[in-house]
């Protein structure tokens, strides 16, 4: 007998390979032929062709995810829950002969399975805050998924360098779904009437199968409404984490530049800069003087901008420029680009003009009346409250012993670690980029050294328990180590999402270690990206070798932990039970 057998599970890992491997054992016990459709995120499959289903008796679909049952339409089907099969994969086939019925796409899942088939361009965004990892990686994961169900995608990632592959006018009109995976704002109105699904950046590239269905489910046309943000925004605190990490994205390349030229200044001598005139004078007054100056008005200007689109701008700059100023720190150019966004978005919406003055709204009422509010309030309420804390949280980082040293340094590096670039890691690096512009360095320096654990910890385990990893999963060992020396954490991303349950304890582990190891040698670093490369700039790490110690001893605490507690991985059990 001539048997399709097709295996589905939502994440596309463990079941759907284990059911994969145990029907195609039992179909041979039965002395069947049986081809094989496995959805995986995991492995590459193959899918069924024309003439392996034309030749098949019976299709015998294991699943809890919909598939595509336009294909199948007059042939036998048997369709059934994937947990079915572990009761009894031999049963399972003889039911599913003695039961299969004809395929007439009739039911609600064969009418959402029809909508799919429909689908065959999408276009898509990806962007994260750092606009480093999660963009590229979710912008890749879409793509190979699009590419194993036969669509047509095309993605533009908004990083780090600006926009790349961007999307045609032609390119968005031919699409039949466009896909928003975004931690930050982007501008949507180009989209305006096409079908859209938006998520984030975690989401895309952990669940890629799970997102791709309910983006073909749930999209929603969108109508733009003169903001980037949606209708349909996610609850207040979701936005605001969103608003905040617009603010740090944009705020991020100002401080990586300017902690390096105040790094290169260094070169001259510590105290070479105080000397007018000189280079080291120079370079001090373009990184401390300009790009540092423009950090909190950068954040406050783009949190603003988040909230209420370009009239926010203007008055959350100058909200930043009055937090700077008065001495209210990051603490304050946060508060800054909140309210300056909410003054000018609560103008926009709620201020009524004839219509022959309307267009002076957003260049003139708005940023006049916002900015005045804004600087009245940062002035009179909030910059003297917020410049005492911001004095207290200084004074207490300059002073504080070694024990509450070590302690802030195990909190932030488990942070760091705790979910791989998600919103609690992001909470502690956007802590420790604020505090340079007060000049407290340490904390950023065992924040960026924690960060590097996890990737680095991957990539050591698939070494040193080699037996235990598939080949695949050893080549992306090898990635996770190069991306772990560039201080990308995410790197550890794909053994997370196999394993959560062991990598994400062992990386804690080794991350807590370098944090409290970093802070105990009161290592200090000059700029908040660029991983162990940022040694290649003199003075911009210090002390060297201890910052070195504490990542490596972090390090081998991941990757040894997690060797120890690793498994033989779902896809070997399956072969090894096949053979």
């Amino acid at each position: 007998m001539n048997i399709a057998i097709i295996t589905a599970c939502p994440s596309g890992v463990a079941n759907s390979i284990i059911a994969a491997g145990l029907l195609e054992q039992a179909a041979a016990k039965l002395g069947w032929n049986a081809k094989i459709e496995c959805h995986s995120s995991v492995i590459e499959s193959t899918p069924l062709s024309q003439a392996d289903i034309a030749s098949a008796e019976v299709i015998v679909i294991a699943a809890n995810t919909p598939v595509d049952m336009s294909r199948f339409v007059g042939k036998k089907v048997y369709r059934a829950e994937i947990a079915a099969v572990a009761k009894g994969a031999c049963e399972f086939l003889q039911q599913a002969v003695e039961h299969a019925d004809l395929c007439a796409v009739t039911s609600t899942h064969d009418e959402a399975d029809k909508h799919r088939s429909a689908v065959k361009n999408i276009v898509a965004i990806t962007a994260c805050p750092t606009g480093v990892a999660h963009t590229f990686m979710a912008a890749e994961a879409l793509e190979n998924e699009s590419k194993r169900r036969g669509y047509q995608i095309k993605v533009e990632t908004r990083g780090s360098v600006g926009a790349k592959n961007q999307l045609t006018e032609q390119e968005i009109a031919d699409a039949d779904l466009v896909i928003i995976a975004a931690d930050i704002e982007v501008p949507l109105e180009r989209f305006s009437g096409k079908k859209m699904y938006r998520t984030k950046t975690g989401p895309a590239l952990k669940k890629t199968a799970e997102e791709m269905d309910n983006a073909l489910e749930q999209a929603a046309v969108y109508q733009h409404s003169g903001s980037s943000s949606s209708p349909a925004a996610a609850d207040e605190k979701k936005g605001a984490y969103k608003h905040l990490m617009t603010g740090v994205s944009h705020m991020l390349p100002v401080v990586v530049a300017g902690g390096l030229i105040i790094a290169l200044s260094f070169v001259f001598g510590i105290d070479a800069f105080k000397q007018e005139g000189t280079l080291a004078a120079a370079l001090m007054n373009i990184g401390g003087g300009a790009a540092f100056a423009l950090m909190i008005p950068v954040l406050a200007g783009y949190i603003a901008f988040s909230i209420a689109d370009r009239p926010g701008l203007a008055p959350g700059l100058v909200g930043g420029m009055l937090a700077s100023t008065t001495g209210a720190g990051f603490l304050g150019g946060i508060a800054a680009g909140f309210i300056a966004g909410y003054a000018a978005k609560l103008l926009a919406n709620k201020v009524t003009l004839p219509q022959s003055m309307e267009a002076l709204k957003p260049i003139l009422i708005i940023p006049f009346v916002a900015t005045l509010f804004t600087g009245l309030v940062m002035i009179y309420i909030v910059g003297g409250p917020v410049s005492s804390i911001m004095n207290g949280l200084t004074d207490f980082l300059n002073n504080m012993g070694s024990d509450s040293a070590v302690l802030l340094g195990i909190i932030l590096g488990a942070m760091m670690c705790f979910d791989l670039g998600g919103p609690v890691n992001k909470a502690a690096y956007a802590f420790g980029v604020g505090l340079l512009a007060s000049q407290s360095y340490a904390p950023m320096a065992a924040i960026m050294a924690a960060g590097m654990v996890p990737a680095l910890g991957m990539g050591l385990a698939t070494v040193i328990a080699k037996s235990k990893f598939e080949p695949s999963e050893r080549e992306a060992g090898k990635a996770s180590f190069v991306l772990g020396l560039c201080f990308i954490s995410e790197g550890a991303i794909p053994f997370a999402a196999k394993d959560p349950m062991r990598v994400i304890p062992a990386c804690i582990a080794g991350g807590a270690l370098t944090g409290a190891l970093s802070m105990l040698f009161g290592a200090t670093l000059m700029a908040p990206h660029g991983g162990l490369f940022v040694l290649l700039i003199p003075n911009a790490i210090t002390p060297v070798l201890m910052y070195l110690v504490a990542i490596t001893a972090g390090t081998l605490v991941t990757g040894v932990t997690y060797a120890l507690l690793k498994q033989k991985s779902a896809e070997t059990q399956v072969h090894t039970a096949v053979a």
